[in-house]
């Protein structure tokens, strides 16, 4: 053997398939066996160095101990066995073993006679009846034996008849007839269809239970392991429909066995025989089929039972079971015999004459699983005439009971309502009447004719409700009532499964005294309150109404109503807030809309994050609400003005836009004793400092994208009549991908007052304020066009508007003058000329929000428009001056003035002081100018295309002046007027700009230099 394995050679692939095939597993598996002869151990290797593709053609050398339950069969001269294992299906990478499938099968195990001859032996078996599997050996014995399966010769494979047959041995009938007679059927069953062969059985007698004597020589029994479905190979057994209802019958003739099992085929399907043990009569065992439906129906199920129950009445027995046999498709039709100790809450509803019960199991197939069913039970008077009473019964007659006491028998009828038709809610209110009382009849009986007039809508129905249902019960001076918490709510609906009412919990409700007993009929009937029921106070034994009030908007008990009722649990200790708050939220029909007063201990993890004019902001966390929020406190809001709050107001009537940041309450700070907003926090910040962090990377169409929100923003705060008065950049948010619009009205300090003093003074951003606002005209929405125009600047350019310039009273005669922010790059034309329309001197020639939305959302939509060729121009223009640097990051390169203030704040100019270094601000403030220049633009404004204004413009007004040396008033300020407007590349040219000179020559200067 060992001389045999050295001649293999081991491959690691196959030569003929070129991988490892099934062979080489077998090859690599011949030194772990042997059979002990060297003829069989050849034959076996062979098999398997054939076996390429399909594993199943090898055989094996089995050990013997892989067998087990092992008998001869002295009919048939072989040995059956169970092989542990089962036969190969395919190789299995994982576990480096082989898959088998049928373990645990039967095989037959033949002796080989002479393994020198054993070819020739195999080719003769496999010729004739069976599937070779291998060798294995007797270890007693010695002698070698085949590892076979039985082959039906019909199907050339294992079928049903193989099955049967290798179990013939297993049982007997005790009679060679029926034995012979069951093992011939069996035998031609090859293909089994248990529909339309008969297919026999011997069946043991103690598989049967129940078992019930109908009538001579016919028997009803449940049958445990129930008729042959199909083969199973995995457990290598029958599978069987389980606990099925059978008829046994004699078998009369055992001489004419296949005669009578026809006959009996044509009536009814035949399982098998059986023998009762007693009398050693043998019967068959049949199924138990309805005769008009051909299968097993209602009816049968029930006359199954019938030995099961009785009345004790004759009469009343044989019309229930007549109507349970009549009963083949709809169970329903059938009445039941119900025992009394299957009904519980019996009561007696005197009005109607009948008990009310509810019947544990149900009545019918809709209602298992324990569900139990309101039935009535109604007196039968004489059972001998039951037919007659039940004619004049509207409701569904379930079955029949007995009174034990009094052996009175009674109808089962569905506790149906009338004129539903059904079990409806008013029935399930009937049931419980005598569960409660008011002590007062006018009382009950009003509670109860709402209760059973209530069939579809149980919240239309009145309770009595016990005061101490009631908890944190105060009195309210203002309204004259009592506020309290209602632990059980009011009713929602039915459930039938925990066969109770469902209900809100814990609702808020009023208690109002009750003084004049017919007032609960004008309650139900007054439309502006929700009646729920009725109480009495225990101690002044005052009845009292439960109820609630009715939006007269909504028509039902909206948000407003809830938020109206807790306003005693809160104050922010401002009447100005409070009501403003309260205002909000009796407005507030959609909880959405309302803001809240939020105690500062809800917020949580507070960071700072950025100072501005007239706040500072924080970052926290809204615990109860589960997000993060932006936190501004207002710089000396401790006593904030009605004015202010006004101004938050328009905030709050803009916020339900997606486009403007969201408002949640008002807060105060608990040191400072400052207000605070609550706002969405928005997670990059303004959008300066998203431009700041990246900067050279967005392209032209990320910032068309940008400006056209905003721009729809702006569009729904002027569609709403509200100007912002305060846009810039730093009130722009970035969040996620989106921008979104922040502190709409909030232009003032907190604690701003109007007076004499303050009237005309102008709060602001310097660089966004409209001309005319400078010089001390009304917000407008043009005013706002303007700022929009300078945040486009801003935004295309990446550079903030006057960064090289001191923002203090100059700047303020230059932009009456026509000065505006220049481009250090080549920007498309369209865009400079939506940009100057914007920034437009003339507040009339400015474009609507809504149409700046409509151009950039065509720029951002469209692409494949004039104005990607012009931007594919100027890119190409400004790559050639810039050795290829991208057109969008060239504005980024830029010094700012120290004194460029970027915030909103108060500007007042009359006495600037001079020059100093000063750290940038981004908020706003107060502006303050006594006697500006007209607004203008320059002469050449729409003619200079290049640019928003040219340089040559911008050159004539970089001559800095001394505002505070000047003795300027209306009436020595030049008009203001346009360029030709219409003719230049630039905002304004260089020719407008050398008129805007100043001749000093003019001014009233003495000789020490002063004015």
């Amino acid at each position: 053997m060992d001389t045999l394995i050295k001649k293999l050679k081991l491959n690691k692939n196959c030569k003929k398939c070129k991988f490892k095939c099934n062979t080489i597993y077998f090859q690599q598996n011949f030194k772990n066996w042997t059979s002990g002869n060297e003829y069989i151990d050849k034959y076996i290797q062979d098999t398997q160095l054939s076996a390429h593709e399909d594993p199943e053609k090898a055989l094996e050398w089995i050990p013997y101990n892989r067998f087990y339950g092992i008998k001869y069969g002295k009919k048939t001269g072989v040995y059956r066995a169970n092989w542990t294992d089962g036969c190969i299906d395919s190789w299995d990478n994982e576990n480096q073993n082989w898959k088998r499938f049928n373990k645990n099968m039967i095989i037959a195990l033949k002796s080989l006679s002479n393994p020198k001859s054993f070819i020739l032996e195999v080719i003769n078996e496999i010729k004739t009846d069976y599937e070779l599997y291998g060798i294995t050996q007797n270890p007693q014995t010695k002698n070698y034996m085949m590892v076979l399966n039985d082959k039906c010769k019909k199907c050339n494979l294992m079928c049903s008849v193989i099955h049967f047959k290798q179990n013939f041995e297993s049982w007997t009938s005790g009679n060679d007839d029926i034995d012979k007679f069951i093992q011939n059927i069996q035998l031609s069953t090859h293909k089994y269809d248990a529909y339309k062969k008969p297919l026999i059985e011997w069946i043991p007698y103690n598989k049967f239970y129940d078992i019930e004597y109908i009538d001579i020589g016919k028997v009803y029994a449940n049958w445990i392991d129930g008729p042959l479905r199909e083969w199973n190979n995995k457990n290598f057994n029958w599978e069987r429909n389980q606990n099925v209802l059978v008829m046994l019958k004699h078998l009369s003739d055992l001489k004419n066995i296949a005669s009578e099992v026809e006959n009996e085929f044509m009536l009814h399907k035949i399982y098998g025989i059986t023998q009762e043990p007693q009398t050693k009569n043998y019967m068959m065992v049949l199924s138990n089929k309805c005769k008009k439906c051909n299968y097993i129906c209602n009816a049968i199920h029930f006359q199954q039972n019938f030995g099961s129950w009785t009345s004790g009445n004759d009469y009343i027995d044989k019309f229930i079971q007549n109507t349970q046999i009549s009963a083949h498709d709809d169970a329903k039709e059938a009445l039941k015999w119900i025992p009394y100790d299957r009904f519980y809450n019996i009561k007696y509803i005197e009005e109607i004459g009948i008990y009310n019960a509810f019947w544990i199991d149900g009545g019918d197939s809709t209602n298992r699983n324990g569900i139990r069913k309101l039935v009535d039970l109604k007196g039968l008077s004489d059972p001998k005439n039951i037919t007659s009473e039940l004619m004049n019964k509207n409701n569904r007659l379930y079955g029949i009971t007995q009174y034990p006491k009094t052996e009175y028998y009674m109808m089962v009828l569905s506790g149906e309502c009338k004129i539903c038709n059904k079990t409806c809610e008013a029935i399930y209110f009937q049931q419980n009447f005598e569960c409660w009382t008011s002590g007062n009849d006018y009382i009950d009986k009003f509670i109860q004719s709402t209760q059973i007039s209530a069939h579809y809508n149980a919240k239309k129905a009145l309770e009595w409700i016990p005061y101490d249902k009631f908890y944190g019960i105060e009195y309210v001076e203002i309204s004259k009532v009592y506020v309290a918490n209602w632990i059980d709510g009011p009713l929602h609906k039915w459930n039938n499964k925990n066969f109770n009412w469902e209900r809100n919990q814990n609702v808020l409700v009023m208690l109002k005294h009750l003084s004049n007993l017919k007032d609960i009929a004008s309650g139900v009937e007054n439309k502006s309150i929700l009646l729920y029921g009725i109480t009495q106070e225990p101690e002044t034994k005052n009845y009292m109404m439960v109820l609630n009030y009715i939006c007269k908007k909504c028509n039902y008990k909206c948000k407003t109503i809830h938020f109206q009722q807790i306003f005693k649990n809160w104050t922010s200790g401002n009447n100005n807030i409070d009501k403003f708050i309260r205002d909000t939220q009796l407005s507030a029909h959609d909880i959405s809309d309302a803001l809240e007063w939020i105690p500062y201990d809800r917020l949580d993890n507070i960071e700072y994050i950025a100072k501005g004019g007239f706040a500072k902001v924080y970052k926290a966390y809204w615990s109860s609400k589960s997000r993060f929020i932006a936190l501004k406190i207002l710089n000396n809001s401790k006593n904030i003005t009605l004015e202010f709050m006004n101004e938050i107001m328009l905030h709050y009537k803009v916020d339900v836009s997606d486009k403007i940041i969201k408002f949640y309450g008002i807060t105060q700070e608990p040191e400072t004793k400052n207000y605070g907003m609550v706002l969405d926090y928005a997670e990059n910040g303004s959008l300066r400092n998203f431009l700041n962090m990246n900067q050279c990377k967005l392209d032209w169409y990320d910032k068309f994208k940008y400006l056209w929100i905003i721009a729809y923003g702006l569009s729904f705060i002027h569609r709403n009549e509200l100007i912002h008065r305060d846009l810039h950049i730093g009130n722009i948010l970035h969040t996620g991908n989106d921008v979104k619009i922040t502190d709409v009205g909030l232009c003032k300090p907190a604690d701003y007052f109007v007076s004499e003093n303050t009237r005309d003074k102008i709060y602001g951003n310097l660089p966004y304020v409209a001309p005319e606002i400078l010089r001390g005209k009304n917000y407008t929405k043009a005013a706002d066009i303007y700022s929009f125009g300078i945040v486009m600047y801003e935004v295309i350019s990446e550079l903030s508007p006057y960064h090289d310039l001191s923002h203090e009273g100059n700047l303020a005669i230059k932009i009456c003058q026509g000065l505006r922010p220049r481009f250090n790059i080549k920007v498309p034309e369209l865009i400079i000329h939506l940009i100057k329309r914007c920034l437009d001197a003339n507040p009339s020639e400015r474009p609507t929000a809504y149409e700046i939305y409509k151009i950039l959302r065509s720029w951002c939509d469209n692409r494949v428009t004039e104005i990607q060729k012009q931007i594919k121009e100027s890119e190409e223009i400004n790559k050639l001056a810039t050795d290829g640097m991208s057109s969008t990051s060239l504005g980024f390169l830029h010094e700012t003035n120290s004194e460029a203030i970027y915030t909103s704040r108060l500007l007042s100019f009359d006495n600037l002081p001079k020059a100093k270094n000063s750290e940038a601000i981004y908020t706003s403030r107060l502006l303050s100018f006594d006697n500006l220049p007209k607004a203008k633009n320059s002469d050449d404004y729409y003619k200079y295309k290049d640019n928003i204004i040219s340089v040559e413009f911008s050159a004539s007004l970089s001559q800095q002046i001394d505002v505070s040396r000047l003795d300027i008033n209306d009436s020595n300020l030049p008009e203001p007027k346009h360029s030709d407007y219409e003719q230049n590349n630039d905002i304004i040219s260089m020719e407008y700009s050398e008129t805007l000179q100043i001749d000093i020559s003019q001014l009233n200067i003495n000789e020490d230099g002063e004015l």
